[in-house]
């Protein structure tokens, strides 16, 4: 999208209907000298998939004529290899424990701040050079065994993507009860979003 762009760049395809926030975008990708491909809407992008160059997606979730949801099932049925990262206005713990398990790479919130976006991209782009380490694993494993018994049960209410409401009702406990372990169990974790919390957990189980 930008002649700017330097011979060899990291490219990243950007799938957004609502055309001041696909530019928005564009130019904060530009401007960290990432090549940027805009598209309008899903259809478009897989239109030009077959010429595409390959990078990462990002593309965001509620869009006319066929969603975010709907575009990462169907890159997955085309065996397209690009990572993807999903972007929305109207997340909730559901939709993104799901586009986790659908093989998204990060599922970000807007408004969302540079260095988040730039940092799913830079995860983006290391998971098409090597799947992940061992000891990574590991050290997650060893996480997740610092936990309480009460915050191993929230983390896998979260994982299996229920609302707070629901893993309270589960638990026997309260919501804001849920949401004060959640806390706990992220910052044992080191996971800094939610989406960081239901990859690591979700590779270190081999899910």
């Amino acid at each position: 999208m930008s002649d700017a762009a330097p011979i060899g760049a990291q490219v990243v395809h950007v799938v957004d209907d609502d055309e001041s926030a696909r530019e928005s975008l564009a130019f904060l990708l530009e401007s960290a000298d990432f090549e940027v491909a805009a598209y309008a809407s899903a259809p478009a992008f897989l239109d030009a998939l077959a010429d595409a160059r390959p990078g990462v997606i990002i593309t965001d979730v509620r869009m006319p004529e066929m969603s975010g949801q709907e575009l990462v099932a169907r890159l997955g049925a085309l065996k397209v290899k690009m990572p993807i990262v999903m972007i929305t206005g109207h997340g909730d713990i559901p939709m993104a424990v799901e586009a986790m398990r659908s093989g998204v790479v990060d599922f970000i919130e807007k408004p969302f701040s540079e260095s988040r976006m730039l940092d799913a991209l830079g995860r983006a782009f290391k998971s098409v050079e090597a799947a992940p380490a061992s000891n990574d694993q590991t050290a997650i494993l060893k996480r997740i065994e610092t936990l309480s018994e009460r915050e191993r049960q929230v983390l896998d209410g979260v994982v299996a993507g229920h609302a707070n409401k629901v893993i309270a009702r589960e638990l026997g406990i309260s919501p804001r009860t849920v949401e004060i372990y959640r806390a706990k169990l992220m910052t044992k974790m080191q996971a800094d979003n939610l989406a960081a919390l239901v990859r690591m957990t979700l590779s270190a189980r081999g899910e």
